[in-house]
């Protein structure tokens, strides 16, 4: 594995070389003045760029389409037909990740599933693809270990290889049953938007969540809909979702340095012992030896 670091004025990129055609780049500015960087990339190369704090601007075209990153949201790149050269303003006190991948290299992972993601599909394989998503608290969690890894360096070449498959992976990954398509039910965006629905009350209040039957009153759906449409659409059944979704994100805030009381409180918890053991029930260790594993 090739690491090149790169100066971009005060700031700095690092520029770590996976395998053919696979890489990754990795951006910190960490001063006050808006920061350029400047890129030559083939067209044969699916660009993901990750903000993970702060925020950037892509331009094309020589300034005349510009396309902005806003943290903690993801930006996916490919156009077959023309070149997409880097051309990146990154704004004071932001971190970005790129992964670089090479469409023969991408397709060689998910040839079985190839239909799966849409431009990989037969009749969009000669078709541009830009598509932006919100970065999930799995993916933050990925995302701030890349940045802040601290492994013996005999393993740097393994750890950075297995992040950058746990990215890609989790980028696209979905429940196996979320097929609206598939679900009569389903069909209707009403209920569709309304299990939505159901998915922010939850998550906006999981300090205190509300009970079923209440969750089911407030969106306007029997109780039965609201389970077998939640399950459908997310793959798990609403409380099941909320403890992952609690999980998942008392990691990043433990990634971001938050303590452990405070991250218990955050996400729901009204004692520590009651979140250590909520926390050491999912991931086998607890807050503390978690935290000290990034270390």
């Amino acid at each position: 594995m090739e690491i090149v670091s790169k100066n971009i004025a005060e700031g700095l990129m690092e520029e770590i070389q996976l395998e053919n055609h696979f890489l990754i780049l990795k951006f910190q500015n960490e001063t006050e003045k808006t920061q350029t960087v400047v890129r030559d990339i083939d067209s044969s190369f699916i660009q993901f760029h990750y903000a993970i704090k702060g925020s950037g601007l892509f331009s094309f075209n020589n300034g005349s389409y510009m396309m902005p990153m806003k943290e903690e949201t993801s930006l996916l790149l490919y156009n077959p037909t023309r070149e997409l050269p880097m051309n990146l303003q990154i704004e004071p006190n932001s971190w970005l990740v790129t992964l670089l991948v090479s469409i023969k290299k991408f397709h060689s992972l998910f040839s079985a599933e190839a239909n799966y993601i849409p431009f990989l599909s037969t009749e969009n394989s000669d078709k541009k693809y830009y598509a932006d998503k919100a970065i999930s608290p799995s993916m933050a969690v990925v995302l701030n270990q890349l940045m802040n890894f601290n492994v013996h360096s005999s393993l740097r070449d393994l750890y950075y290889k297995a992040k950058a498959y746990e990215l890609l992976s989790l980028h696209f990954n979905k429940p196996e049953d979320a097929d609206v398509e598939q679900c009569p039910f389903l069909a209707d965006e009403l209920n569709v938007q309304k299990i939505r629905q159901a998915k922010k009350i939850i998550i906006d209040r999981m300090a205190e969540p509300p009970t079923l039957q209440d969750l089911a009153m407030e969106i306007g759906l029997p109780l039965k809909k609201l389970k077998d449409g939640f399950k459908q659409i997310y793959g798990e059944p609403v409380y099941t979702f909320l403890f992952d979704h609690k999980m998942e994100l008392a990691c990043k805030l433990l990634a971001e340095g938050n303590n452990v009381n405070e991250v218990g409180l955050k996400v729901g918890y009204s004692t520590s012992s009651h979140f250590i053991a909520a926390f050491k029930k999912k991931y086998g260790t607890t807050p503390k030896k978690y935290v000290t594993s990034l270390m």
